[in-house]
Formats: C-alpha cells, structure tokens, sequence
C-alpha cells in the first residue's frame, strides 16, 4: 500500500468515525447491560477468586496494559489463569512455543497455565472483570480485540492501525465468532476480519455477534 493510499484511507476512517447517534446508543447499551451482567455474575465471580486464591495464593485479578481508542493505553482486567511471573517466558516456553507465541502472540497449549485457569480460559469466565472496564468507558461489548502494542505494530499498516484504533476494542468482536482458531495473524485472516467489523459496525452487527459469542461460551468453541 503506497503513501497516497494510506493518506486517504485514514482521512476514509476519521470522517466516518463520527457517529454520535450510534456512539451514545452503543455506549448507553454497553453501561446498562454491562451493569446488569456483573450484578448477575457477582455470585460467580466470589467463586472464582476463592478458587485462584486456593490454588496458588497468588492475585486473583491480572491488569494486562493494551492499547485503546486513539491510542490510549488502558488496563484491560481479567482473572489471572497463569501462573505467577507468566511474563518470564524463557522460563516457561521452549523454542517452538517461543516461535510461536511471537508469530501469534498467544499459544494453542500454553504451559503458564494453571489448572484453576484452564476452566476459566475454557468457559471465558477469565473474562468477566473486563465489565469493568466498560463501565469505565475503556472497552465496549463488542469491538476490536484490546491488542498490546508490539502486536499493533507488527501486525498491521498505517492505515490499518488507524482504522483499528478509531473505534473502542470489546469484550467480543467479529473474530472469536469467526472461527479464530482459523482466522490467524500469519493467515492474514485475523487482520481482516477485525478490520471488516470496523467498516461493517451497526447495531444489527453488534446484536448478531452478542448472540453469537453466547453460543459460542456455551459450546465451547475455544477461549477468548
């Protein structure tokens, strides 16, 4: 993609971004449901922290920094399922999962794991804490995955980033409802498909991929 193309392409997305009416609906739904969710899970997540305190007595919340609308970091909340000092890779990680993990930025069978974890990655309980972060207005229900920057600028153009950056990342998005086992950064597919919801984003998509995610939990069909 040359310059000139870039150039227009970001000018493309700023002038679109603005959307007040689908925004202030977007962001009142996202408070009201997001509220009423973590009133309903409240019960679960007690359980949950007991469990993770249980099995290791490390934090039972994990702050991950990512990067948000425009550019601005957030913490993005989640229950911790790795075990403590999970960012000391090369003490976990063998070469071929290395490889992977920076192909990926994330692996099939990770060894950092606990088992407490696993459930959670499994049911996306690991998940639920980042209500919070939409109630903060970090986050919406439905957007971009929250990506960290190494992978923002590795794996994406200019004008991509631009694009991806216009809109607040979600708790789901078009690619765990895509099949993301298949939609990968070395494929090209994960790209696309994230990039696609950005041009494609409505209320009616929003509705469609919230319903979808909830058949997805429940068949578990992969971790978020």
């Amino acid at each position: 993609m040359n310059q000139n193309t870039e150039s227009r392409e970001t000018e493309f997305y700023r002038r679109n971004e603005k959307k007040p009416l689908f925004n202030i609906i977007k962001r009142i739904a996202d408070v009201v449901l997001s509220g009423i969710l973590l009133l309903f899970f409240s019960p679960v997540f007690l359980m949950i922290a007991v469990a993770i305190k249980l099995e290791d007595g490390g934090p039972v919340i994990y702050r991950h920094s990512r990067i948000g609308k425009c550019g601005r970091p957030i913490l993005v909340l989640k229950f911790r399922t790795m075990r403590p000092h999970a960012e000391r890779l090369e003490e976990y990680l063998n070469p071929e999962q290395m490889e992977e993990y920076r192909r990926e930025f994330k692996l099939e069978d990770d060894p950092r794991i606990t088992k407490t974890g696993r459930f959670l990655r499994a049911t996306s309980l690991d998940e639920l804490p980042q209500f919070l972060n939409i109630l903060k207005g970090d986050m919406s229900l439905v957007g971009p995955r929250p990506l960290v920057r190494n992978e923002l600028m590795d794996k994406y153009r200019k004008a991509e980033r631009e694009k991806l950056l216009s809109v607040k990342p979600g708790l789901t998005g078009l690619w765990q409802v895509s099949g993301r086992n298949h939609c990968t950064y070395q494929n090209g597919e994960r790209q696309r498909v994230e990039l696609s919801y950005i041009e494609r984003q409505s209320f009616l998509l929003d509705i469609t991929i919230f319903c979808k995610t909830v058949l997805v939990v429940f068949r578990k069909e992969g971790a978020w």
